[in-house]
């Protein structure tokens, strides 16, 4: 199984990702942003020069499948995906690709309103105050309104605890 956590910058995934695959047993954190550098890390880049985002590129979504696929081969288990999908028909090609390996995927998108996601970004110690990561607030709500909301099962984190949100949705995955 693949607990996907998705929502934009701020809401708190690497976090709970964390906490939510030391609540589930025989779990482990896949973070599919590592295929986006090495992607990256290509020379000459890819084409499409000018893409401020991995994801844009065609094999990211096939390659996160693919691995996702092979680790859960070999491991067994439960991978917990801390990823931001923003773009719809991104989504449409993961969560197919995995169920044409009879992948099941709980979908989770960790919500917090625009006020809150800036502050938290802004006020982020770890990786500093970002404009990369503020530019996402807008075409997140817009995936929140048109159809993210929709496509997976909300966790507000504007008030809660990164714990909390874990505890919610391993209760959620468990039963």
């Amino acid at each position: 199984m693949i607990v996907w956590l998705n929502g934009t910058h701020g809401a708190g995934k690497t976090t709970t990702s964390t906490l939510v695959q030391q609540l589930l047993p025989d779990s482990r954190v896949f973070d599919a942003e590592k295929v986006g550098e090495t992607l990256m890390d290509i020379k000459p880049g890819l084409p499409g020069a000018g893409v401020d985002n991995f994801q844009h590129w065609p094999p990211w979504r096939p390659l996160v499948v693919d691995t996702a696929r092979r680790v859960l081969d070999y491991t067994g288990g439960t991978l917990v995906v801390p990823m931001t999908v923003l773009v719809e028909r991104y989504w449409h090609e993961i969560s197919t690709g995995l169920a044409r390996y009879d992948i099941p995927v709980r979908h989770f998108v960790l919500h917090a309103d625009q006020d809150t996601l800036r502050r938290r970004i802004e006020g982020d110690t770890v990786l500093g105050p970002s404009a990369f990561r503020l530019r996402y607030l807008e075409p997140y709500a817009e995936a929140a309104r048109t159809w993210l909301h929709g496509a997976a099962e909300v966790v507000d984190t504007t008030h809660l605890t990164p714990a909390l949100a874990a505890r919610r949705i391993a209760r959620a995955v468990t039963g």
